[in-house]
């Protein structure tokens, strides 16, 4: 009998889903059983993603969940547009799989807040309430028992991954943050829209969702329940012209005096069981983790303030390559498996 642990990829056709399917082929663990998609006729997987031409020998199907089940499927990554996830996924849970969401529809916990940011009302609650946040660094132990993990979003992990050693210490002022970030046009997805063709978006940097982008809720959700008490980020985000990564920085006010050395003392001890977050001594570019799960993370004291700042592919470690770190928890396996 195979050892091997039998995943499903609904949204086929986008870059998360190619992302993942890349990786998941690599993972010792995982056998792709089954390729969702709504895309007219049933073509084959490498039809969508040439990428995987002579590597995945699937064709893209429109299957229900209970034909997942028949067919041994344990785990469900859901690769959907939001609005979309929360229709499907509790069809999944109740034909006995466990499923990674990687759209917006299970982050935030109160469906009064997704309602507020996503302009629709949410139409699982239930599950809503259930499902884990699925930031290995902060959540771990209840990824491993989830069957519902929402996996977060590019932009977040960077702020969380960066903010939160400072507020579970309460270095900082929980009120007075800014956080601007950069990021690569695969961001916006594979559909095409006016902002992100060649000419609009080549040699030019631009700024969007000026105070209103819809991962701010979720960074505050986040760190409020690391710091167990309430924490506002002013965040900004900027396209700039690249495929593919994010840089963050972040700029925060102690509330004590602190030296260089001891933030990067309280750093290195917070993160010294995260394999995929590297504290670095250097000044990190979006280069650096370029197709790798690795959240790079280091700061400066600057003129009383503390600047953090971050960086990550936002296509692994903003997607799909966590998506496999929180698999891989789930299912009790080593974290790094296939990702290393």
């Amino acid at each position: 009998m195979s050892d091997k642990i039998r995943v499903a990829i609904l949204g086929a056709s986008g870059y998360t889903a190619r992302e993942l399917m890349l990786l998941l082929l690599r993972h010792p663990r995982v056998e792709i059983a089954a390729v969702v998609s709504r895309q007219e006729g049933t073509p084959w997987v490498a039809e969508l993603h040439p990428i995987l031409t002579g590597r995945l020998a699937l064709r893209c199907e429109n299957l229900e969940p209970r034909d997942l089940a028949r067919r041994g499927v344990q785990c469900a990554f859901t690769c959907l547009p939001h609005g979309v996830s929360m229709a499907v996924v509790p069809e999944l849970l109740n034909a006995g799989l466990r499923v990674i969401d990687l759209s917006a529809d299970y982050r935030l916990r109160e469906p009064e807040v997704y309602q507020e940011w996503y302009r629709e009302p949410h139409q699982d609650p239930a599950h809503l309430r259930q499902a884990v946040y699925g930031l290995p660094e902060i959540y771990g132990p209840r990824i491993r028992e989830a069957r519902l993990v929402a996996n977060p979003g590019c932009y977040p992990q960077t702020v969380i991954l960066g903010l939160a050693p400072l507020v579970a210490h309460d270095v900082i002022e929980r009120e007075d943050i800014l956080a601007d970030a950069k990021s690569g046009v695969s961001g916006a997805g594979r559909s095409p829209r006016p902002h992100t063709h060649f000419p609009e978006c080549n040699e030019n940097v631009s700024a969007y969702n000026v105070g209103h982008h819809r991962h701010t809720p979720e960074m505050e959700q986040v760190l409020s329940e690391v710091a167990r008490a309430p924490v506002r980020v002013l965040f900004t985000p900027h396209l700039v012209p690249m495929d593919r990564g994010i840089f963050t920085t972040v700029y925060a006010r102690p509330r004590r005096t602190v030296s260089e050395a001891e933030l990067f003392e309280l750093y290195r001890d917070y993160y010294s069981r995260a394999p995929f977050v590297r504290v670095v001594a250097h000044l990190p570019n979006s280069k650096d983790t370029l197709g790798t799960n690795f959240c790079d993370v280091t700061l400066r004291l600057v003129r009383q303030r503390i600047v953090i700042l971050s960086c990550e592919d936002n296509l692994v470690r903003g997607a799909s390559g966590v998506a496999i770190q929180n698999f891989n928890l789930m299912y009790g396996l080593e974290e790094t498996l296939g990702l290393l």
